[in-house]
């Protein structure tokens, strides 16, 4: 008997759909192609901030919605556009940053925008970053002066679990501090805001919930989207927390895992 397709499908892209070379196999892009034409929901749901998803509409040929950073923004890849966004209030920013800067001065700051970012001019920029138009250098008092969608500081030398237990007791009543990569880069949106709780509302406005969705995930930033969601799926390769959250595995990224279910789901 063949089982019910999900109305929904979200899905994190780095590490999850994404492979290691940072690509999207065309197998994967038919499989996502799939979900919209049997009229399911499409969300990508990701740590990066809009700037980063031009390639990413590109690659799956303008489908779906995207909520970026975390939560905080809801973005439709079909257009390319903002839809809507959580932020960081200033004096937020400011507050946290000091807390975070009491805690381990080795801390360093950037904050993202709906369009753009800024950064301390120690801090480490990944590669993305280095090579993004929009961000520029700011001292420590332009850096916290106007909103964010989220707060990113980084460590040079801290595991990035330690690193945001550390962070949790820090600042925890004051924003929703998580992390997606291996090295200490923390990333932290508005108190309460999350994949999940995004998804949540978007699902929400469409007479939907949680048994509606089938999500999948491969990091820390995934776990409450993976908690709310009815069904959820941890590729081979995530982080072991998240291995031991999930109902359900499938094959590793850059096996195509998320695409082996989406053709099951969708045949």
């Amino acid at each position: 008997m063949t089982e019910p397709a999900p109305r929904v499908i979200a899905t994190d892209l780095d590490g999850t759909i994404v492979r290691s070379d940072g690509t999207i196999s065309a197998r994967t892009v038919a499989a996502l192609a799939r979900v919209e034409r049997a009229g399911a929901m499409l969300v990508m749901v990701t740590g990066r901030p809009p700037r980063w998803m031009t390639e990413i509409a590109a690659a799956v040929r303008h489908r779906g919605l995207a909520i970026c950073a975390n939560g905080a923004v809801v973005y439709d890849l079909h257009t390319e556009a903002v839809v809507h966004a959580r932020e960081i209030p200033p004096d937020v920013l400011a507050e946290a940053v000091g807390r975070l800067r009491a805690a381990a001065p080795e801390f360093r700051f950037a904050v993202e925008y709906p369009t753009g970012f800024v950064f301390e001019a120690s801090y480490d920029l990944s590669r993305w970053d280095a090579e993004a138009l929009g961000g520029r250098p700011v001292d420590g008092t332009e850096l916290v002066a106007r909103p964010g969608t989220k707060l990113l500081a980084f460590h040079p030398d801290a595991d990035p679990d330690e690193l945001a237990a550390r962070a949790e007791k820090a600042v925890g009543d004051l924003v929703t501090v998580t992390h997606s990569s291996g090295r200490g880069l923390l990333e932290m949106s508005a108190h309460g805001v999350t994949k999940a709780s995004a998804l949540a509302a978007l699902c929400a406005e469409q007479g939907l919930g949680p048994a509606d969705v089938t999500a999948f995930g491969d990091m820390p930033n995934d776990l409450p989207m993976l908690a709310w969601a009815g069904t959820s799926y941890a590729v081979a390769n995530a982080h072991p927390l998240v291995l031991a959250a999930v109902t359900n595995t499938t094959s590793r990224n850059d096996e195509d895992g998320v695409a082996r279910i989406l053709e099951r789901l969708f045949p």
